[in-house]
């Protein structure tokens, strides 16, 4: 059973792998024995998360790439093969959200968006498919969110990109399963990273941040998710405990999307 599970010898790819939820991920698909590259837009950023895997022990590659442009993508995606070897399985995790009301948004702040949270997943599994398919196997996995089937004030954008990257994500298993090729959606309920940090803020007098007391009260486990609820979900859609789940999104949302709520 635990070879089901071991991803010794594989190469993994994780886009926006940092902090937060991508970094979770590639601890997890390290510590189930995967070699692991990531990258970042920014040497700053790039730097210090090379620190954080050390510190973890975790022999991690990063490269500087904008994964909304293809020419990037296709020099990193070279030189994990040069360091590292093919890439077995990718994970795309890069993204960003803009909390807008959608009559007030920009469309070049709605396309800045789709183009990280949507775009770069088709440009990144794009990059990697050929080698994939010679070599007759890969894991494909899309962050997708609870955005990817709900609607919410101000998230137009991000609602918008992470529906669309689970119809990516059923569109590649689609095409490509003949292939051993499995693309699996994650998709995190609320998580305790820095990018939902904002809603978790205390208010000036103390009390809770009125997002945070609806969504504690919504989630039948009571409480936020952590980047660490995410690792198991991973490695399985990593490895081959999954080899036929494809095209299937795993939500890890606490109960959230299976609950009505309470009555008032």
């Amino acid at each position: 059973m635990n070879g089901l599970f071991s991803l010794e010898g594989k190469v993994a790819l994780v886009t926006g792998a940092a902090y937060g939820i991508g970094f979770a991920v590639a601890e997890a698909l390290a510590e189930a024995g995967a070699k692991i590259a990531f990258n970042c837009r920014k040497k700053e950023h790039l730097e210090k998360a090379l620190a954080d895997y050390a510190a973890r022990g975790i022999a991690a590659k990063g490269y500087l790439c904008d994964v909304t442009k293809e020419e990037e993508i296709a020099d990193m995606v070279a030189s994990v093969h040069a360091d590292l070897g093919k890439i077995d399985i990718l994970v795309n995790n890069a993204g960003i959200i803009k909390r807008i009301p959608m009559h007030e948004m920009g469309a070049g702040e709605f396309r800045e968006v789709v183009d990280i949270d949507l775009v770069a997943p088709f440009l990144m599994a794009k990059a990697v498919l050929p080698d994939m398919m010679e070599r007759g196997g890969g894991k494909i996995v899309n962050i997708c969110s609870m955005m990817s089937e709900l609607g919410r004030e101000t998230v137009s954008a991000y609602a918008s990109a992470k529906g669309g990257l689970k119809m990516l994500t059923k569109n590649i298993a689609s095409e490509y399963g003949k292939y051993n090729i499995q693309c699996n959606g994650l998709g995190p309920g609320y998580i305790a990273t820095p990018q939902t940090a904002p809603l978790r803020e205390k208010q000036p007098d103390g009390s809770p941040h009125p997002f945070d007391s609806f969504i504690l009260a919504k989630t039948p486990a009571g409480r936020w998710g952590t980047p660490e609820d995410l690792k198991g979900p991973a490695v399985f859609l990593a490895s081959r405990a999954s080899d036929f789940v494809n095209g299937h999104i795993l939500y890890v949302d606490g109960g959230i999307l299976a609950y009505i709520g309470k009555q008032p």
